[in-house]
């Protein structure tokens, strides 16, 4: 049985869906004003795992992220490029889809853009002004009315009293509360624009994912999930609406995932501390990145360092020199590593626990090669189904181990030929000449009853 922290009651509960087998889940994606930094691919990854393990248990998942392509960091930056904020949107949108995909990150099966529902953000919004929990002040703006919602605060455990405290109202706003939040914007000279009821301006943030989720997956669904720097305001206030607005609940249960830190602080765009994903990706294989981000349990913070990367590439390395040499067949034997890696992930998507596992067949793996060859292949097979899940270990392993070389492969083939050769002529003294040269240029020779391999130091 599958169970799933929610952060609204903060309890691991057991999963079951709100219709059959089938499972609704929405997730806050990317405003799209910059590329992608690791905190981005963080959440990314931690919600594809998700993704991966639902259908992975036979769940019939539909799967949303949305992409926040009209906001104010998108104008300021548009701007500043002097170009049209979406020809920015456009670029970004492609980059990011580019970033997911040499992640080994699923597309999701539906990507609703913001500006392509603004129709039904003015709907809920009018609705919201006709139940008495919105208003217009004739600015051209429309503010929530925090204080009439009762259930304010209930995913954050935040109380009104203790939010209002040193809460302000800034002189070009029109609010009735100083807690109260915007559903639309009036329109700045030379800012982009939609005609409303409440004259031509834009949505705010909270808006957008409350229309974008229940259009796509209706007024109740599954799972709602994102990073952990969304829970407040963000998601408090999408409940706050979405429920407001249809008198329904509005997400069964909500998950978020953990940070990338950088000596102890969030990276983020706005501390300047951040590395985008493509700087990382410069430095080190895309499949080293991710590992690094499934190893950690997805609630828990990640520490980014050189260490943490070069501890990540080690474990893939152990994985694949594990896989090197086997021929590929269908998954066989391994039973018991398979209810285990099970259990694992059932427990709330349990990633440290289920490489530990994979860790262990590994170990068993080597123990088989040198004595049952097909067992030990059978083996390795289910060593890449298991890792499959994870989304790494599906590559050729000398693919991966010789990723980034600098070295001539066919220069160290033919210096291994010749090494092999005077083997065969009993030359003891040219043949370790050959590995000396060969490893002074970081090459490490592995001879096993399947011939000579090699792979970089």
């Amino acid at each position: 049985m599958l169970t799933v922290y929610n952060t609204l009651t903060k309890t691991k509960e057991p999963f079951k869906p709100l219709e059959g087998n089938k499972v609704r889940m929405y997730v806050c994606g990317m405003t799209v004003y910059d590329y992608c930094h690791l905190g981005h691919g963080r959440s990314m990854v931690a919600f594809d795992l998700v993704n991966r393990w639902l259908r992975y248990s036979g769940y019939e998942l539909t799967f949303v992220r949305n992409i926040t392509d009209i906001d104010d960091k998108i104008i300021h930056r548009a701007q500043a490029n002097g170009e049209a904020f979406d020809a920015l949107t456009a670029r970004m949108i492609v980059a990011m889809h580019e970033d997911e995909a040499r992640l080994n990150i699923l597309r999701p099966d539906q990507e609703p853009r913001a500006t392509d529902h603004i129709p039904g953000m003015q709907a809920m919004i009018q609705t919201l002004i006709d139940k008495g929990y919105a208003y217009a002040p004739g600015n051209g703006d429309v503010y929530y009315r925090v204080g009439k919602f009762q259930g304010y605060g209930k995913l954050s455990r935040k109380r009104i009293e203790d939010l209002r405290i040193g809460a302000r109202i800034e002189v070009d706003e029109a609010k009735q509360d100083p807690l109260d939040f915007v559903l639309w914007k009036g329109a700045k000279p030379g800012e982009p624009s939609w005609a409303s009821p409440w004259g031509a301006g834009r949505p705010g943030w909270h808006i957008e994912c409350s229309v974008m989720s229940t259009c796509c997956l209706g007024d109740t669904f599954d799972i709602h999930g994102g990073g952990s720097d969304l829970e407040f305001p963000h998601h408090e206030n999408e409940i706050a609406q979405s429920e407001a607005a249809t008198g329904k609940l509005y997400a069964q249960r909500w998950m978020h995932c953990g940070m990338i830190r950088i000596n102890g602080e969030k990276m983020s765009k706005s501390l300047n501390n951040f590395f985008t994903i493509r700087d990382v990706l410069e430095k080190y294989h895309p499949e080293t990145v991710r590992y690094l981000l499934v190893s950690s349990h997805y609630r828990s913070a990640i520490n980014y360092s050189e260490e943490s990367l070069r501890d990540a590439k080690a474990a893939l390395d152990r994985f694949y020199n594990a896989l090197k040499g086997l021929p590929q067949v269908a998954p066989a034997g391994g039973e018991a590593f398979v209810e285990r890696f099970t259990a694992a992930m059932n427990d709330d998507f349990g990633t440290p626990e289920a490489c530990a596992v994979l860790f262990d067949l590994v170990r068993e793996i080597n123990r088989l090669r040198e004595v049952d060859a097909n067992a030990a292949a059978g083996l390795a097979a289910r060593l890449r189904e298991l890792g499959g899940v994870l989304g790494v270990l599906q590559l050729e392993a000398d693919d991966f181990l010789r990723a980034g070389a600098t070295v001539d492969g066919a220069a160290v083939d033919a210096l291994i030929q010749a090494r092999l050769a005077a083997r065969a002529e009993k030359n003891w003294a040219e043949s370790d000449r050959i590995r000396d040269q060969l490893a002074a240029m970081g090459v490490v020779l592995e001879d096993g009853k399947g011939g000579t391999t090699w792979r970089l130091q």
